[in-house]
């Protein structure tokens, strides 16, 4: 008995439909998954040689980083943005995070940052020291940023009075202040003043060991990916991991 083609059609349609759907795996039935890492703006150059690790490891996996200033990440967190893993630049910071019920677990300390004056090229304000700045236009993160709070305390340390020229979100603004020759100096980390090479010269800041700055990691609570979480945070905590930080110019987290 023959069959109309419009009914041999239908019956063709459901099958034509699962193998699109089987189409989009990858072959071994696992679809393509995402990352995504809220890191501090100094975490950047580290992290992005970690994203090739990982991704190299993880096949199918796509990790989607975003930098900012601590404080502005925290508070994304808090109101609820779609993230698997928090890295902040200081402690401070993440206990708002674990307050407010956002951490999945306690926060892990990974790595640690002093500040450095950043100069342009050839120091053209002729800063030697954190003395100098008083003299001198000078950039340091907003107070609410790690950075910014780092730069205060630094200040008072040495006793210096002197304000700021300007104040930027995170210390990427403040270094590219500095390298576009906005002002004499910035208060910036070591990791940051290392990543910008000969754009500036660094000038070792009186009493830097004396603010340290323990940059702490976590799975977020409402993360869709907490397994691919708990992997990226055993990454950053282990030995490769702490050899790229390392090389980035970050302390041990001890």
């Amino acid at each position: 008995m023959s069959r109309s083609p419009l009914l041999l059609s239908a019956a063709l349609l459901p099958l034509m439909a699962a193998t699109a759907c089987g189409g989009a795996d990858d072959g071994g039935g696992t679809q393509d998954r995402t990352l995504t890492v809220l890191a501090a703006s100094s975490l950047t150059e580290a992290f992005d040689d970690l994203e090739t690790v990982f991704e190299r490891e993880h096949d199918g996996v796509d990790v989607r980083l975003s930098y900012d200033s601590s404080a502005v990440l925290a508070e994304q967190v808090i109101q609820g943005a779609p993230a698997d893993v928090l890295a902040t630049a200081d402690e401070t910071t993440m206990r708002k995070v674990v307050k407010a019920d956002a951490a999945a677990g306690d926060p892990v300390l990974f790595a640690s940052n002093t500040l450095v004056i950043a100069t342009p090229p050839g120091n053209p304000g002729n800063v030697r020291g954190v003395r100098d700045l008083g003299r001198a236009t000078f950039a340091v993160c907003v107070p609410q940023a790690p950075c910014g709070d780092a730069a205060q305390r630094l200040l008072t340390l040495d006793g210096s009075t002197a304000k700021p020229t300007t104040e930027e979100q995170n210390v990427k603004g403040v270094l590219t202040k500095v390298t576009l020759g906005e002002v004499d100096a910035g208060l910036v980390y070591r990791s940051d003043a290392q990543a910008a090479g000969d754009d500036v010269e660094t000038v070792e800041a009186e009493n830097a060991s004396e603010v340290v700055n323990v940059d702490p990691i976590v799975v977020l609570v409402d993360s869709d990916a907490a397994d691919l979480a708990r992997d990226w945070v055993d990454l950053v905590v282990s030995k490769q991991g702490q050899k790229v930080l390392a090389a980035h110019g970050f302390g041990p987290a001890a």
